[in-house]
Parts: C-alpha cells; sequence; structure tokens
C-alpha cells in the first residue's frame, strides 16, 4: 500500500491504539472505537511480565512476549517524548507460594525458565518478606524476576491517545457494525479505506466471521484499592501469587493505590462486577498481603479479555484481506509494541518477522478449511 494510503483501525484499547500511533507515520489513520481507551485495557493490571506468564509447552508466546518486552523502555521513551510520561515502572515482579503445592509450581516454572535462558531466582519465605515487607508469615516460598516491568495502564492510554492524535490520527467514536477489507460501516455510516485492521478484543469475534472460533472472551474482575493512613504501604514491586492453585496480583500505583486481580472465567459479554469476584479476590490477595484489607476499596470493574485457544494473539490478514490484530489474552499491554511493529511491516509489504509468524491467523484458517 502506497504511503498516503487511508487506514481504518477498529478498537481504541491499547493494542488498537498502538496500532493507530505507528501507522499514523505512514498513512492517512481513522479509528473507530465508541469510547476509545477503555475497556479491557483500562481495567488492566498493567503487568508486562512473559517470564511469570510462561509455561512449559507455551514456547511461541514466551518467545513473543519476551521480544515484546525488549521493545518496551524504547516504546515508552517515544511516547514520553511525543505525548506524556505513561508510566513504565523497572521494578520487576516477584512471585509468591502459599502452600506446598504452590510452591512446587513456582519450581517447575523456575526449572522452564533457567531452561530457556530467562533469569529467575527462587527464594525462601524469608527471604521474599525481607525483599517485600508486608507479606504473610504464610508465604513458603518465592521466586524473584527482576527482568519483568509494568506500566500504568490509564496513563499509557492517555499518553498513546495523544501522541496517536498529535501524528493526525483521526478518531471517530462510533460503534462498529461490520468492517470489509475496504469499508467500516458503523451505525451512523459507511467508510471507505484502502486496508482495513481489526483490533477491537473480545468482540473481534463479532465483527468477522473467521475469528468466530478463534477468538472468545474471558471476563476478568479487578479491584483498585488504596492505602489509609492506619495500613501498610503497598509493595514496591509487582506481587503475583498462587493461592490454592489460583493466580492473584498486586500491583502498587502512584498515589498509595493497588492494582488488584484478576478473576478468569467465561462468561460470554457479561461485565458485570460479581460480589463473588469481589470476595474471591480479597481472600486470595489477604492470604498473601494481610493488610489490604484495610485499604479503602476504590474501584471494582470488570472487563473481557480477547483469549486464544492457544495463548498466542491472531496478528497478520485473514482471507478477505482484513488486517487482525486480537486474541492478546492477559499479554495485550505487553504485546503492544510487537504488534503494532507488525501490522506496520504488513502493510508496508513486509511478511511477519520470524517471532511474529507463529501468531499468523492461517493457524485457525487451515483447521476450518480441513474440517
Amino acid at each position: 500500500m502506497t504511503s498516503d494510503g487511508r487506514v481504518a483501525v477498529v478498537g481504541g484499547g491499547v493494542i488498537g491504539l498502538s496500532v493507530a500511533w505507528r501507522l499514523s507515520t505512514e498513512y492517512a489513520v481513522t479509528l473507530f472505537d465508541p469510547v476509545p481507551a477503555r475497556g479491557a485495557s483500562w481495567v488492566a493490571g498493567g503487568m508486562l511480565a512473559p517470564a511469570t506468564e510462561a509455561w512449559p509447552g507455551e514456547e511461541s508466546a514466551l518467545e513473543l512476549g519476551e521480544e515484546s518486552l525488549r521493545r518496551w523502555p524504547d516504546f515508552a521513551a517515544e511516547l514520553r517524548q511525543e505525548a506524556s510520561d505513561p508510566g513504565l515502572s523497572t521494578a520487576g515482579t516477584v512471585v509468591a507460594a502459599a502452600d506446598r503445592a504452590d510452591a512446587e509450581y513456582l519450581e517447575v516454572l523456575a526449572a522452564y525458565l533457567h531452561g530457556v535462558g530467562r533469569h529467575a531466582e527462587i527464594v525462601s519465605g524469608r527471604t521474599l518478606r525481607t525483599m517485600v515487607p508486608g507479606l504473610a508469615t504464610s508465604v513458603r516460598r518465592g521466586l524473584s524476576v527482576p527482568g519483568d516491568l509494568a506500566v500504568d495502564t490509564r496513563k499509557l492510554l492517555g499518553s498513546l491517545r495523544a501522541a496517536a492524535t498529535r501524528r493526525g490520527c483521526h478518531i471517530v467514536c462510533e460503534e462498529v457494525t461490520e468492517v470489509a477489507a475496504d469499508r467500516v460501516v458503523t451505525v451512523v455510516r459507511e467508510h471507505t479505506a484502502d486496508a482495513v485492521v481489526l483490533a477491537a478484543g473480545a468482540r473481534s469475534a463479532l465483527l468477522h466471521s473467521e475469528l468466530r472460533e478463534a477468538v472468545r472472551p474471558l471476563k476478568g474482575e479487578i479491584l483498585r484499592l488504596r492505602a489509609r493512613r492506619t495500613s501498610l504501604p503497598p509493595p514496591d514491586v509487582t506481587v503475583r501469587a498462587m493461592v490454592e492453585g489460583r493466580p492473584m496480583y498486586l500491583v502498587p500505583r502512584e498515589g498509595g493505590e493497588l492494582v488488584l486481580g484478576a478473576t478468569q472465567y467465561e462468561a460470554g459479554y457479561d461485565e458485570t462486577v460479581t460480589a463473588g469476584g469481589v470476595r474471591d479476590l480479597l481472600e486470595r490477595a489477604e492470604q498473601v498481603f494481610p493488610s489490604v484489607v484495610e485499604y479503602e476499596l476504590v474501584e471494582a470493574a470488570a472487563a473481557l479479555r480477547a483469549a486464544s485457544s492457544d495463548t498466542v494473539p491472531l496478528i497478520g490478514r485473514l482471507d478477505d484481506g482484513v488486517y487482525v490484530a486480537s486474541g492478546h489474552h492477559r499479554n495485550g499491554l505487553l504485546l503492544a509494541p510487537v504488534t503494532a511493529d507488525a501490522v506496520l511491516a504488513q502493510l508496508g509489504g513486509h511478511p511477519l518477522p520470524a517471532h511474529v509468524d507463529a501468531a499468523h491467523p492461517r493457524r485457525y484458517l487451515a483447521g476450518r478449511e480441513s474440517a
């Protein structure tokens, strides 16, 4: 496509905004989203943590995540220069195990990470409590992963939107009802384009028939808390934990805030916060960081992650010519830089880089054709 081509980006979360920002250096970009810079990206915890998300058998996801993590410092620096500070934190991550089974999980994860050349150190519960004051005395074991990062999601979204707009991206706050290779149809009117990028998260499956079995919504509930004068301050690092086999994370924010997440279950497109979800999160958190029950509850929210069946996103060209950037599961924030760069390369006529090739949607399309 020529450099003066018109590109329509459907979806204004972190993936859509990152794609629009990158593409606006080469093309005339219009982004469509009824409420840009919200949705799952707004609610997310902000962990950039391919190592602590890793598991044996998911090497493609780890490789893609590691590549994107390497790009994050420059990605954040560009945003800081063009718009505002996106809130990147280099404090690292620790993982806590609450019982013997959870400690065994950490042993498996540490061995796997060492096997693929990623630094991660198993530490005793006592050492972990020294590293992170306020952890429960019942924590048995820990894993220190200094290379993982985190980002303030709301600062990031504001920075991306401002940077994309300054590069000339036009944002249309209308709901999209249909997409094709050369047009986007909203509830108001039809818009023509030379290329269309579908980055609408879990709702991508509702907008394209080729994605109906490839992308599905996974509901996640999250809490935002704030330390009070009588409570301990939040940890300085991101704390992930396994509590009776269930994952939990605590991500510190400025102003004494703490993001606690997240539930994860199939609920269709329901985004209601449930009392059971709030209870489960607080119970898990209390077993790891007891002072959390003294915090002020600032916000309870739910959103839909866009999940694929193999934890690898879909990035590439569909059969009808629409480009897709969806299915990032828990790693949309982490994979924003590598996804935006890959879409820019494809629109420029280049093949997907080797580290992104595993994310090409052909793996789903081939399976559907042979069924």
